[in-house]
């Protein structure tokens, strides 16, 4: 056998055995969920920017934001899917969304909040209320939280944090009032240390209380990782996601019997969807 013919065959072998594990690697699934068994919803082009999502229960929709736009989108994901959608705001950078007492609440990315409700289908109702923190700040997370009846805001990059701390803050819908210290602080390092990893970037795009656990589940799409919290933001459990099926998960949200929803946004490689996982207590861990 020549020398060439015995190199390539070499590089064969580790080429086939190279792919043969990728192809084998299997994600983790979540606790009460399988991840590789999604119902996938797939969104027309003017939701690729789609950030915050909140579910519905009264008619089982979806109401979503976009990144860029000040527009309200209403997802029905009952038989066929179909889209309607209301202007908010001229301004854009939303990042998420919460439906409180028929009011909602947009996180841009600064921090400020935009409360609204539709007076009429034509009308809205509009107040901007201001993060008192000073600072270059970025926000991508936003969920309220039944038992203190707050709105927690999450940073990603916020002025305060290190490279080892992300900070929460809270936001009371009564007074419509920040509190301008941290609401919990996350340990970054103990979420890698969880997963494994003493480089991981640990970033929330999406928060989320499970309706019926009360754990904090907290997306990044950065980490491709979601984390589980008491609602104090300390993290007990951490699992990586698929980036195949995650390509981008910027939103989430759960049904009041806990299915668990998921939005992706385009990320350029084909349209954005929803991802929504049923809840199946059997399959939690035992022990």
């Amino acid at each position: 056998m020549t020398a060439w013919k015995m190199m390539f065959g070499i590089f064969l072998l580790l080429f086939c055995a190279c792919t043969q594990k990728k192809e084998s690697y299997s994600y983790p699934s979540i606790p009460g969920y399988d991840l590789a068994n999604p119902v996938m919803i797939h969104l027309k082009t003017d939701l690729d920017e789609i950030s915050g999502i909140v579910y519905y229960p009264r008619d089982t929709s979806i109401f979503a934001i976009n990144d860029e736009l000040g527009i309200l989108y209403k997802i029905y994901i009952r038989k066929q899917i179909k889209v309607k959608k209301w202007r908010f705001s001229t301004e854009g950078d939303y990042e998420d969304l919460v439906l409180y007492d028929s009011t909602f609440y947009a996180l841009q990315s600064n921090g400020n909040i935009k409360r609204f409700r539709y007076v009429t289908k034509d009308s809205v109702a509009l107040e901007s209320c201001q993060l008192p923190i000073m600072g270059h700040n970025n926000f991508e997370s936003l969920y309220f939280d039944q038992y203190y009846q707050k709105i927690i805001l999450i940073c990603k990059d916020c002025a305060t944090d290190n490279k080892k701390t992300v900070s929460a803050y809270s936001f009371n819908p009564a007074d419509q009032t920040f509190v301008d210290e941290p609401f919990f602080v996350i340990d970054t390092d103990h979420v890698g240390e969880l997963l494994g990893s003493n480089k991981l970037k640990f970033k929330p795009s999406a928060a989320a209380v499970h309706p019926l656990t009360k754990e904090l589940y907290l997306v990044s799409s950065a980490a491709k990782a979601i984390a589980i919290a008491n609602r104090d933001g300390k993290v007990k459990k951490a699992y990586y996601i698929d980036p195949r099926l995650f390509k981008q998960p910027e939103g989430i949200t759960f049904t009041p019997n806990g299915d668990m929803i998921i939005s992706n946004e385009s990320a350029e490689i084909g349209a954005p969807n929803i991802l929504i996982f049923k809840y199946n207590p059997s399959l939690h861990e035992k022990g």
